[in-house]
């Protein structure tokens, strides 16, 4: 089947890119061939697959009007919210944060569901793998809470769980060891702000960097509380971090539990809470999955090969079926 779509002037331009790079990159997500000819874009493949790939051309320009940018991510955003028919606008319009020419927003449903769910909510739980954005987001929220003073600081924390070299034969007094494992919050905080911004919300106490264990015996009041990688933390950790939260706070803990550094004798605290706290009121459960990835696209297929190779080895571990015998 072939059909052609005529597009203004402007967005055939955008569409195009460098070299039809953005018409090779939809190629990639659509089951069928796109050709653009001065404004006419032809679209060659399975009836299906052409108007699949028309539903997303057409999305595109709309987006491409409306003054958005196609950024790499984008046509994967708009190819999965399509998929579960919902607005591509919809989502990659919800500006979480802007500074200065930078602006955050969610790229795939799932994030936006957890965008909502993180205003909407007290306790938050974002889980899932690597690159699904959810410390990124997450840091995003805080920082324009604290910029419209609907809070009066930023924690954020982790767990200083070895996953390689151990703190005591790292060089520098306890601050420079704990340094590497808070390091994946400063980026993010520094992706958000000008780094003098950084310095002197870090000076005032308006936005804290420390580890878990630094929380203990603390009451945490008009704070916005990052806890990430979740999945180490111990049972015991987890309840006494839920536990510091104050008045006119709000708690996002992330995690990956397939990626738990803890001793094989010790369970996760983010495995078990979903049991002990899903369904209480204010609190809320976001889970990601591969498609969420919005990293470079390698890391997708890395994650999805993972996943995979977890569920060949569990399949060669269970019991063979008894009736065989």
């Amino acid at each position: 089947m072939r059909s052609q779509i005529e597009l203004p002037n402007e967005v055939a331009a955008e569409l195009a890119g460098s070299g039809d790079a953005v018409l090779r990159e939809i190629e990639g997500h659509v089951d069928c061939d796109l050709f653009l000819r001065g404004n006419i874009v032809t679209l060659d493949g399975g009836e299906e697959a052409v108007e699949a790939a028309a539903t997303v051309v057409r999305a595109l320009a709309e987006l491409i009007e409306q003054g958005h940018d196609i950024a790499p991510g984008t046509i994967a955003a708009v190819t999965g919210a399509l998929d579960q028919h919902t607005s591509p606008a919809e989502i990659l319009e919800d500006v979480v944060w802007r500074h200065r020419s930078k602006q955050v927003a969610p790229r795939t449903v799932n994030q936006k569901r957890y965008v909502d769910s993180i205003r909407d909510n007290t306790i938050t739980f974002g889980i899932g793998p690597a690159g699904t954005g959810k410390t990124f987001l997450a840091v995003a929220l805080a920082a324009a809470a604290l910029s419209r003073r609907e809070v009066n600081r930023i924690i954020l924390t982790r767990p200083a769980v070895e996953a390689g070299e151990r703190l005591g034969f790292l060089p520098g007094d306890l601050m420079a060891k704990i340094d590497p494992y808070l390091r994946p919050l400063f980026d993010a905080l520094h992706d958000m702000l000008d780094a003098e911004k950084v310095a002197t919300y870090l000076e005032r106490g308006q936005v804290e960097v420390a580890p878990l264990a630094f929380m203990r015996g603390r009451t945490l009041n008009d704070s916005f509380i990052i806890l990430d990688e979740a999945q180490n933390t111990t049972p015991e950790q987890m309840k006494m971090i839920m536990t510091r939260l104050g008045f006119n706070s709000k708690m996002v803990v992330t995690g990956d539990i397939t990626q738990i550094d803890l001793p094989k004798n010790e369970g996760s605290g983010l495995v078990v809470v979903g049991d002990i706290l899903e369904g209480i009121e204010g609190i809320d459960f976001v889970r990601f999955g591969g498609e969420d990835v919005v990293r470079h696209r390698l890391v997708q297929r890395i994650v999805e090969a993972y996943a995979e190779h977890a569920e060949s080895m569990t399949s060669e571990l269970r019991p063979a079926d008894r009736r065989r015998a």
